[in-house]
């Protein structure tokens, strides 16, 4: 998060509080880096509040530029712009769709988080992230070299979060439920299931310096368990990662970050590996 140099802010003229800018505020205000507002709009006529969104912070000590776009669809304007400027971060206020239209068509959230090659985060909230809960949920059950380089990635952002807005970072991993029929015996055991994920968390524990308490290993469905503990802690952010699952000429977010998604009562920053991060820019630039 300290290395963003550059953040691109989704405005929506439609709403009069940009809760999307209020976030970018807050990390350039620690980071320094220059916000680069977007309103993605065919008929380009919202050039007045740009210019009073600029001048006003300008007034204040950010730097900032404006812009307005469109290129056939909202996700793929977004990544344009942020291919062009080279942005770190997509900072984006998220509105949910009706479980009706979910249904009859791919959410344009959902879509630019698949398709988007750098961190995104949707805000939800408008309260504050101090003195707040800033949960980053993991997988440790993966334990491939790109799970783990993501995870230490998930917690990296969680603790810079944390930090830049005087939070607490706890972490979660769900593990299944014990299976009697389970060719290996640790998986037969609730107690040595538990063990095992514990253990394969002391690296990051010490690293990070998460302590047992803000440690959550929790039985259960990752998309169950995530909301579920969110909302028990209040947490302000959650912070959850993608692997491409079907190789990366597919490069779909896991299911558990969309459906997650509308669940989470929290602002969301999703992340993905390198990897996958490399692919969606040789996508965009051939695009």
């Amino acid at each position: 998060m300290q290395a963003i140099r550059s953040i691109l802010v989704v405005i929506e003229p439609e709403h009069a509080e940009s809760l999307a800018l209020k976030r970018a505020k807050l990390i350039a205000g620690v980071t320094q880096a220059h916000l680069h507002l977007l309103v993605c709009d065919k008929k380009h006529d919202h050039a007045g509040l740009l210019s009073v969104l600029k001048a006003a912070l300008l007034a204040e000590g950010y730097s900032v530029t404006t812009e307005q776009a469109w290129n056939e669809s909202l996700h793929e304007t977004i990544i344009d712009v942020q291919q062009a400027e080279g942005c770190g971060l997509v900072i984006k206020q998220h509105f949910p769709d009706s479980s009706l239209k979910k249904a009859l068509l791919t959410p344009a959230d959902w879509k630019l988080l698949r398709h988007c090659p750098t961190p995104v985060l949707l805000v939800k909230t408008t309260g504050s992230w101090k003195d707040r809960v800033i949960l980053a949920a993991i997988d440790v059950g993966n334990a491939d070299g790109e799970h783990r380089h993501l995870h230490t990635t998930i917690i990296d952002h969680g603790y810079d979060i944390a930090s830049l807005a005087k939070a607490h970072l706890h972490v979660i991993t769900a593990h299944p439920s014990p299976m009697l029929s389970a060719a290996d015996p640790t998986f037969q055991l609730k107690s040595t299931i538990e063990a095992k994920y514990r253990e394969q968390c002391r690296a990051f524990q010490a690293e990070f310096d998460v302590d047992d308490e803000h440690l959550h290993i929790e039985e259960g469905p990752a998309d169950v368990l995530i909301p579920y503990l969110a909302h028990k802690l209040q947490a302000a952010v959650t912070v959850i990662g993608t692997v491409a699952r079907s190789g990366l000429s597919g490069a779909l977010i896991g299911n558990t970050a969309e459906a997650v998604l509308d669940a989470l009562e929290s602002d969301v920053l999703v992340l993905k590996p390198q990897e996958v991060e490399d692919h969606l820019v040789e996508l965009a630039v051939k695009h």
